[in-house]
């Protein structure tokens, strides 16, 4: 039995779904350990054993693997809780991500398809549009970076490189501001204080900046100071807001934002189409490659123009609308109103006339269709990461569309969802893996299913 604080010999023979190393001590325990490859032959201090399991740190590394990148970019790498991956080449992460969907299709689904090569990114640095940044007091002034991992420690970092490089500019004029206007920051353990987060928008087509300072109260000190010193660095400035956000809670933004500068949203371009992003609206944090997944979902929809098309968890319908032109008729579901607000005005920017949205409860909604006596021809699923109820995959199935596009944020519920609708007459043909956020534990994963009973 492995104690705490026992150094032992170990391999490195596949990653977790969290991207931490696995390998078997010499009694047949599994030992999980952060920031190793496949291949790597470490010293591993053992740090917690439960009663299957044991968890390590690197004591030394003996024998590196081949997976290893030659140097690690970010110097906060291992202390901030963002990135999972920056210890191996992109090649290797990309190989980890489609064994990790290939294993959850074969243990949890029980198929035996092997999935389509990954589709990854061009580059995996720099490709988020968005980034929210704790503020918190620090030994010299303003603390400002991301939280480290499982906590809410702020880890000083301001260049990120998976944010635009303007993104550090934004957080040197707000520091600035912070020392100039003397603002108090937010104590969590005191629920005090003015500034929270720096939240930062960038339209990645459009190039369109928005910065939104997160606080406790709508009085802030000096603003035409802060306006003027935001323009003058940032030549692409076109909304800075406030939104606020007074409860004591993890939850970053409140429920209420105005602007300081510009108007109260910044626009950008997907799939041909433009959205409107204020701080509250839901958009994909890497645009190129949510181009790619939408491009992939609407290729194994395979609309005509004569399909209804029924999509579900639409959030604010960029998905359904991406592929209106395509289709009949569009019909989105989302519990979230002002998602639905957002889909509803994203499509009337966008004058898709052939698109209704609704309010609800995603197995609800479907039920409510079902009675109304709507088939749809194709039902799109974008599921959060609990995957969907079984009773929507029953309302889906009696309403026997001829194809289900299903488009996953994990793939343990993916896999699961599938094999209740093949247990319900549908196969899964296709399963196309897509890297959505490079250097992450994350995947998406886009999966087509085709009606096998008539």
């Amino acid at each position: 039995m492995l104690s705490k604080n026992q150094i032992i010999d170990l391999t490195i023979t596949a990653m977790s779904a969290e991207g931490n190393g696995i390998g078997r001590a010499e009694d047949g325990m599994t030992v999980f350990v952060p920031f190793t490859a496949v291949g790597d032959v470490i010293r591993c201090r053992i740090v917690k054993v439960q009663k299957t399991m044991a968890f390590g740190i690197v004591d030394e590394l003996v024998t590196p693997s081949n997976d290893r990148a030659e140097t690690v970019s970010c110097a906060a790498f291992g202390k901030c809780g963002g990135c999972t991956y920056c210890h191996v080449t992109y090649e290797a992460e990309l190989q980890y991500k489609w064994q990790r969907v290939a294993d959850a299709l074969t243990r949890i689904g029980g198929l035996t398809l092997v999935p389509e090569p990954i589709m990854g990114c061009e580059s995996p640095e720099r490709y988020r549009n968005k980034a929210q940044y704790p503020v918190g007091v620090g030994e010299n002034g303003a603390k400002i970076g991301f939280y480290a991992a499982r906590s809410h420690r702020i880890i000083d970092q301001r260049d990120c490189l998976l944010q635009p490089s303007c993104f550090e500019t934004v957080l040197q004029v707000v520091e600035a501001w912070i020392k100039e206007a003397n603002v108090s920051l937010y104590d969590e353990k005191t629920n005090t204080g003015l500034l929270r987060h720096v939240y930062i928008r960038q339209g990645t087509a459009s190039g369109e900046l928005m910065v939104c300072l997160v606080c406790t109260s709508g009085k802030l000190p000096q603003t035409d100071w802060l306006v003027n010193a935001l323009k003058d660095a940032l030549p692409t400035l076109k909304s800075v807001m406030v939104n606020l956000n007074r409860r004591d809670t993890n939850v970053v933004l409140g429920d209420t934002s105005f602007a300081l500068y510009g108007k109260p949203y910044i626009t950008d371009i997907l799939c041909g189409m433009t959205f409107r992003l204020s701080p509250l609206s839901f958009y994909q944090v890497n645009r190129d490659q949510a181009e790619r997944l939408y491009q992939k979902a609407a290729e194994e929809a395979a609309l005509t123009g004569e399909e209804t098309v029924l999509d579900l968890y639409c959030g604010t319908g960029t998905i359904g609308l991406s592929m209106a032109d395509k289709a009949k008729a569009l019909i989105g579901v989302e519990v979230v109103e002002p998602a639905v607000e957002d889909a509803r005005l994203n499509a009337q920017v966008n004058a898709v006339t052939n698109a209704r949205f609704i309010a609800a409860d995603a197995s609800k909604a479907a039920a409510q269709l079902e009675c109304e006596g709507v088939r749809p021809d194709v039902v799109i699923v974008d599921p959060p990461r609990k995957g969907c109820d079984e009773s929507l995959i029953d309302t889906v199935s009696r309403m026997a569309p001829d194809r289900i596009v299903y488009v996953s944020c994990d793939p343990a519920t993916l896999a699961r969802d599938l094999k209740r609708f093949s247990e319900r007459g549908y196969r899964t043909v296709r399963v196309t893996p897509v890297d959505m956020f490079p250097r992450t534990a994350h995947v998406e994963t886009v999966a087509a299913l085709k009606r096998t009973i008539n």
